[in-house]
């Protein structure tokens, strides 16, 4: 299955253009997309912050997502690093 990712915030000095694709296993659930990412982080961004990934949150077009929870039909997730700010 390929997985569509749109990135934000930091994710956007690895990805400038926004969005990338993950190819993943049929069926698969948030956490593995997430493992998947951050397998591709670590073998292609060396200055990655592995940090940065366990504390952003996956999102579909309509929800924020937990690990444990199917990937969207459609294939299209959002990474949603933490914000913060004033």
């Amino acid at each position: 299955m390929r997985i569509e990712l749109s990135v934000f915030g930091a994710f956007r000095d690895f990805v400038p253009e926004g969005h990338m694709a993950l190819d993943v296993g049929e069926g698969t659930d948030v956490g593995s997309v997430r493992a998947a990412f951050a397998a591709h982080a670590a073998a292609h961004w060396p200055t990655f912050n592995s940090g940065l990934l366990a504390s952003s949150a996956f999102a579909s077009e309509v929800a924020v997502l937990r690990d444990a929870d199917p990937v969207p039909a459609d294939g299209k997730l959002a990474v949603l690093p933490p914000v913060s700010g004033g």
